[in-house]
């Protein structure tokens, strides 16, 4: 009896452990190695820039300065006071941009061109897909999670099937997240790193934008028009047909009306002078904070919310970018670890010779390809950028990479990849929110992403090739 009862317990199935397990696991890891590896160090001066670079040939082992277990909580901390200005960025913007869903102003906007193009699937995806593209630019792409059913019910409504309606969410937020164009939770955390100035190197970063958008829109328009004439071709055929999102009124959505456009064009302000502050005025991260604080009041006062619901509201989005200020400190720590253990030098002396055999035009799309790789077990963009930018930055300087190009690099790796792996919160919950499998949605997007990587592998070569620079 004991036999049969231990036989019909149910196995337990793999759980991918929390980020901060992952991080925590990093850290000792860390820790360890300070313990095992020589510690190093190359003599670094200033650039024409300005910016501290290291000297290829000055490299030479010193004294061990082995970090103790013990110290390990007061590194996160110390981490933490040291990148307050940046958690602050990432906690306001939050707030600022949950302002502008509540008020239903992005809702409206996204209704507004569904009634006005939903006959016309070439220009209907497209111009949504660019809504949330533009958005993402500044925000993760799991803050529209609440949108899938929104967009599902859209998408069946037109005749097309839920997979284009969860993708015009995830392609279009793919391309704004992963190009990185004004992300503070990525390229600000990596470019803080790399010593350069925060939005330096806009313009190509741009470009990127655009080529990846046209290359998705139109792997998801062909796709859309294919279903659109034979939905049996739809992975998600059988199970569209029982959706319970199939009943869609886009009334329910409501309507583009004087507040909310003016909280759109407040959004657009905002960035734009976030821009113009950084590239010209050298504005720091505080400042981004203030300009994000007033945002968030001025979209609340816009769609008439009372002072009380403009303060319950902003901390509702700041508490949804919580998790990501926390990973912020504690992914900063294991640089902090590395350097005071003295082996991030040795570490980057270590990838310089394995990657030195690379062709030099090859040498961006192993930066690439590493960091890709990264992604699959830290699939934290601001995690991601505080633990591998510390030695990505000296390494691409040893490599004649330009640090632009190594961001470049890391933003691509670290955005992409997250729409095929299952352990990416946004992909899963977004494809949950939308009642689509995983399996289904792999059909779709499992030669997009092969695409994505070999014109991300392009555009960084081209990178490395015009000397992509700080500005």
């Amino acid at each position: 009896m004991l036999e049969k009862a231990e036989k019909a317990k149910p196995k337990k199935s793999f759980q991918m452990p929390h980020t901060f397990v992952i991080l925590l696991i990093i850290i000792l890891a860390a820790v360890l190695l300070t313990w095992i590896i020589p510690s190093g160090k190359y003599e670094r001066y200033d650039n024409g820039s300005g910016i501290k670079v290291v000297n290829a040939d000055n490299f030479s082992y010193v004294e061990s300065t082995s970090v103790n277990p013990l110290s390990i909580p007061f590194t996160i901390v110390k981490s933490f006071v040291d990148n307050a200005d940046l958690i602050f960025v990432v906690l306001f913007s939050g707030g600022a941009i949950y302002m502008l869903t509540s008020a239903g102003a992005l809702q409206a906007l996204v209704a507004k061109v569904a009634r006005k193009y939903s006959q016309r699937v070439e220009i209907f995806v497209p111009l949504l897909m660019l809504v949330f593209a533009l958005i993402c630019t500044t925000q993760a792409v799991n803050t529209f999670i609440g949108f899938a059913p929104i967009m599902v019910m859209l998408s069946l409504s037109l005749g097309l099937d839920s997979i284009v309606g969860v993708g015009i969410i995830l392609l279009g937020g793919a391309i704004g997240f992963s190009t990185g164009t004004l992300n503070v939770s990525t390229t600000l955390v990596a470019q803080k790193i790399a010593g350069l100035p925060p939005y330096s190197g806009i313009a190509y970063r741009w470009v990127c934008f655009v080529v990846f958008y046209i290359i998705t829109c139109f792997w998801l328009v062909r796709y859309a028009k294919k279903v659109q004439k034979d939905p049996t071709l739809s992975p998600m055929y059988d199970l569209d047909q029982q959706s319970e999102f199939k009943k869609a009124n886009l009334d329910d959505f409501g309507h583009m009306d004087v507040r909310k456009s003016l909280s759109i064009a407040a959004l657009i302000v905002a960035l734009g002078i976030i821009v113009y502050g950084c590239i010209n005025l050298n504005w720091s991260f505080s400042e981004q904070s203030a300009v994000f604080l007033v945002l968030a009041v001025v979209i609340g006062i816009l769609a008439g919310f009372s002072a009380n619901k403009i303060c319950t509201e902003f901390l509702a989005g700041c508490k949804k970018m919580l998790g990501a200020g926390f990973i912020i400190g504690m992914a900063r720590s294991i640089g902090a670890i590395l350097t005071a253990g003295g082996i991030t030098d040795t570490i980057v002396h270590s990838l310089t010779t394995m990657l030195s055999g690379l062709p030099p035009a090859l040498l961006s799309v192993g930066m690439l390809f590493a960091n890709t790789l990264i992604n699959v077990v830290l699939t934290s963009g601001s995690g991601q950028a505080a633990a591998v930018m510390p030695i990505m930055a000296p390494l691409s300087d040893l490599l004649n990479v330009t640090r632009q190009t190594s961001i470049l690099t890391f933003n691509f790796g670290d955005g992409f990849c997250n729409y095929i792996l299952p352990t990416s919160t946004a992909l899963m919950g977004i494809l949950s929110a939308g009642n689509v499998p995983y399996d289904r949605w792999m059909k779709f997007m499992w030669k997009l992403f092969l695409v994505w990587f070999a014109a991300g592998s392009v555009l960084v070569v081209i990178a490395q090739m015009i000397n992509y620079g700080p500005m």
